[in-house]
């Protein structure tokens, strides 16, 4: 039973490093995709493509069919 723990211990110490390493270039990429959305609702009205629809549905925390154009508005004031 001993290697089984040392396996799964040596996957734990594997797993937590990946995760420092990645969690910086995740934050950076975050940081690019906000500006880029930002760019792309800027001056535009609804719908917008499903990828900018997903972004807004998570920034405003409701689901995209029932997002407004004046709360797209704010968010683009906002930033």
């Amino acid at each position: 039973m001993g290697a089984r723990r040392i396996r799964r211990e040596q996957i734990q110490h594997d797993q937590k490093l990946s995760r420092q390493e990645n969690g910086i270039l995740k934050v950076k990429e975050r940081a690019r995709r906000d500006a880029r959305m930002l760019g792309v609702i800027k001056d535009k009205k609804l719908p917008f493509l499903p990828a900018v629809m997903s972004w807004l549905s998570i920034k405003l925390d409701k689901p995209s069919r029932l997002i407004q154009q004046d709360e797209v508005d704010q968010l683009a004031k906002q930033a």
